[in-house]
């Protein structure tokens, strides 16, 4: 099985855990500790979390991205999820975690239209 996340430090100091395929019941645990410990690894003032490639996530995967807001918190770094598709910025919606994780409208806006731009839309 491969694991579900790549982790590294980015160049502003930030931590990024990309979480890549599915976040379900078989991989949450390991996204969860791979939240945690970068946050114990590198003690970043930010923790991001990048959905770009993730493809699907249920009610373990969002527990798995709550521990690593915990995580973050615990140790006063800002949580904050990035490049959600449409279908994850729903689920974040309808179940309150977007302002939680860091992400607003706008935001949500800004990323779709580089997705557009990227794309050559």
């Amino acid at each position: 099985m491969e694991h579900p996340t790549e982790s590294l430090l980015t160049d502003d100091g930030a931590a990024c855990v990309a979480v890549l395929g599915e976040i379900d019941f078989t991989n949450a645990d390991e996204v969860a500790q791979a939240l945690r410990d970068a946050v114990a690894e590198w003690s970043p003032p930010e923790l991001r979390v990048d959905l770009r490639a993730a493809t699907f996530i249920d009610s373990t995967g969002l527990g798995a991205l709550i521990e690593g807001y915990r995580a973050a918190t615990e140790h006063n770094a800002r949580f904050v999820v990035t490049n959600p598709s449409p279908s994850f910025r729903q689920v974040l919606t309808v179940t309150g975690l977007c302002d939680l994780f860091g992400m607003t409208e706008a935001d949500g806006r800004a990323e779709q239209d580089k997705s557009v731009s990227a794309a050559g839309a």
